[in-house]
């Protein structure tokens, strides 16, 4: 048992849903043991709170890597709250506490800790609202590995989904999606399907900016000026495996998505509306290029549902189960 690889899993806004989920862990590990050992990073008073709050029987233990897992009993490795959280009330006062599972987590998966991390969602708002410049997990944990660009792809509803720009105000992405943008991106997710999801020649389908992939220069230049230009010297120089550039409305008809093992959106609201509506609730969210390997809910903090017990935990049971493929691949 201790061979398994160990997944740290960071309970997220104290204030919403991520307590909860993470407290079906043990409910799940009853059911359908994973495949490895399970550490939830969080205030060990918060998880308790909680826990009675849902009238949830739980065991709590410190994490200590030397002592065998038991499936009666959460792990916790314990980071304390700067104030006492209230389920479904945002406090900037723990915002700090939040950013710290994150470093925390970090750590260990560099050091060898860790296998991976899986992370429960934050409340973007309330860590700006502390003074903390917070676009999103994957900006930050981009900014702390040194890593000069990183992937968001959403996988879920047998689609993977991957985005050129990720948190941008729309009238900010034209300017944003630049050759030199378009090439990286394309790079990392090939490179990623390959060792990540055992592909290593991906097909990957490539949408437009503009509607109807521009019109041929009608409805706009971004396909003609930058993304056809990339594609075409990507397949000639890689031999990669490239469809498009595609529609965004036809792109995710069955038809096309058979041709592909993937899809490249240029923009948040391009692509994931599409894999949200296939897969809510059980969806995930995964950072492609960074020297780790992290993966995440594909929902919010959900604070209207915080300490009700109708949080769903499918998204959390999924990342970690593809936490753990990626560890042993």
């Amino acid at each position: 048992m201790h061979s398994l690889p160990v997944i740290a899993v960071t309970v997220g806004e104290p204030a919403g849903i991520g307590p909860d989920i993470c407290l079906r862990l043990l409910e799940r590990a009853r059911q359908a043991p994973f495949a490895a050992r399970i550490v939830v990073l969080a205030d060990r008073f918060l998880l308790a709170e909680r826990a009675a709050l849902l009238q949830v029987p739980i065991s709590l233990r410190d994490w200590d890597a030397s002592l065998p897992p038991r499936v009666d009993t959460l792990d916790v490795l314990h980071l304390p709250l700067a104030v006492p959280a209230c389920a479904g009330r945002l406090d900037p006062a723990n915002a700090q506490q939040v950013l710290a599972l994150l470093d925390r987590a970090l750590a260990g998966c560099q050091s060898g800790e860790f296998a991976a991390m899986v992370t429960a969602p934050v409340h973007k708002g309330v860590i700006n609202d502390a003074g903390m410049h917070f676009r999103g997990h994957t900006e930050y944990l981009a900014e702390h590995t040194g890593t000069s660009r990183v992937v968001m792809m959403l996988a879920g509803g047998g689609l993977r989904v991957a985005l050129v720009t990720t948190h941008l105000p729309l009238k900010e992405v034209p300017a944003a999606v630049t050759a030199v943008a378009l090439e990286e991106t394309v790079r990392i997710l090939h490179r990623e399907m390959g060792r990540k999801y055992g592909i290593p020649r991906p097909r990957i389908l490539v949408a437009g900016l503009n509607p109807h992939a521009g019109e041929g220069g009608y409805l706009g230049r971004e396909e003609i000026d930058v993304i056809i230009p990339v594609l075409e010297r990507l397949r000639a120089q890689e031999g990669m495996a490239l469809l498009g550039p595609l529609p965004a409305d036809t792109m995710f008809s069955q038809p096309v998505l058979a041709r592909g093992d993937c899809a490249l959106a240029m923009y948040h609201d391009q692509g994931l509306p599409v894999l949200k509506y296939a897969s809510f609730g059980h969806g995930i969210n995964v950072t492609l290029g960074l020297p780790i390997i992290r993966t995440s809910v594909d929902h919010g903090t959900a604070l209207d549902l915080a300490g009700s017990g109708e949080a769903d935990p499918g998204s959390l049971f999924v990342a970690i189960e593809q936490a753990i493929e990626m560890a042993c691949r």
